[in-house]
């Protein structure tokens, strides 16, 4: 009978050393920011042409953080009007962390552009590191001293608050992620603050909600200045999944039953070891899309890999720096964002590993899509967890 009864406590140890073991690294990762670049020299970008007869586009970045969709859903959706020059800036050559060991190298500082005697037509404020008061006065005085009557300034998701410190948006309407709407409107109080809208504009300042409306924002300030006909094809492009740019817009802050969720998925469910393959002309949007995505499913690991070079170009000019571990025989899963460049060879000894490919998706909108998959391993719960931190609905 003893015997049983250790038996028994053994299992039972087992089983919750097992459900801790599993739990501790999605954890870990949420208590252990990613690190910033910490390379000796600082990268040089290949500088992108300036065409004279196309509106330029500054999309702000920091290299301590800027997040991921924020930067790269609009700099993939204005660079697929064709009309625009588009340009990662920032206050120097620092790749710009984006997620855990994944680097984008700014196309120009704010000295080169300012050289250059390009004119602002469009100023694109991501999330950044600072979300209070306490804003880097470079870029602060930069967007100021760069906002003419004719340039449009897009605040997305958190970059609110940076938007709010530049005095811009004093009395004028503005969002942000509804997860963070009430501490941003104690850092500043002198915008209008709203809600329940993918976009605000007032004159040519514009602003979004959080993460995942990106979208909607970059294609409001597409239609102001291109039209109808442009916008329609670029949220072709996407696949967009409504008939016109969507206003409506349910801001939803994370809460108890969101927790509950996302403590249920981590301790009971497999938290994976995902890894994303990237190769030269990757699309930003998809990119972006999945480890988004993917990102907010609080996975055991998210890495980004490539087969061929740890410095990657995407399809429309950006230089990626991949650091880290990014052996794939330790990943559960393997997304394929450009399937073809990842050849059968390339699979051996993966017998294992997930292969989820992205070549058979049409008509989707790739958010609706990760979402959806998201779903079918975790349950809707955890999927309504994940649709609130993009602030999607």
């Amino acid at each position: 009978m003893q015997i049983i009864k250790l038996l028994g406590s053994l299992i039972i140890f087992i089983l919750l050393a097992t459900i801790l073991l599993n739990a501790c690294r999605p954890i870990r990762n949420l208590n252990n920011p990613p690190a910033t670049w910490r390379g000796n020299t600082l990268m040089e970008s290949v500088v992108p042409t300036s065409d004279a007869t196309k509106k330029n586009v500054f999309i702000i970045a920091d290299a301590k953080m800027t997040v991921l969709f924020d930067m790269l859903a609009p700099f993939y959706l204005f660079n697929s009007t064709e009309k625009t020059n588009v340009f990662i800036i920032a206050k120097d050559k620092t790749p710009i962390l984006i997620k855990r060991d994944l680097f984008v190298v700014p196309q120009l500082t704010f000295h080169e552009a300012d050289s250059m005697h390009l004119q602002a037509d469009v100023i694109v404020i991501p999330a950044m590191s600072n979300r209070d008061e306490h804003q880097d006065t470079i870029v602060i005085n930069w967007i100021k001293n760069h906002f003419l009557a004719n340039t449009s300034i897009l605040a997305v998701c958190d970059g609110a608050s940076t938007a709010a410190a530049t005095g811009l948006y004093d009395g004028k309407p503005l969002t942000c992620h509804a997860s963070d709407y009430a501490g941003l409107k104690l850092h500043f109080n002198k915008p209008d603050w709203v809600q329940n809208v993918t976009v605000t504009k007032s004159g040519n300042l514009f602003s979004t909600a959080g993460v995942s409306n990106a979208v909607e924002g970059s294609l409001t300030v597409i239609n102001e200045l291109f039209g109808e006909e442009t916008t329609k094809k670029v949220m072709l492009n996407i696949n967009y999944p409504e008939p016109g740019i969507k206003t409506i817009h349910k801001s939803r802050a994370i809460n108890g039953n969101n927790k509950w969720a996302v403590a249920k998925k981590i301790f009971f469910k497999k938290n994976k070891k995902i890894g994303l393959n990237i190769e030269n002309g990757v699309n930003e949007f998809d990119m972006a899309s999945i480890l988004e995505s993917y990102g907010r499913s609080l996975p055991a690991s998210l890495r980004v890999f490539s087969l061929h070079s740890l410095a990657v170009r995407t399809k429309y000019g950006l230089t990626l720096l991949i650091t880290g571990d990014t052996d794939i025989k330790k990943f559960d899963e393997l997304h394929l964002v450009m399937p073809n460049s990842f050849l059968g060879d390339d699979k051996l000894n993966l017998k294992n590993t997930g292969i989820i490919s992205y070549d058979k998706i049409q008509n989707q909108y790739l958010p609706d899509v990760c979402l959806k998959r998201i779903a079918q391993q975790y349950g809707h719960s955890f999927e309504e967890f994940v649709k609130v931190s993009l602030d999607y609905n």
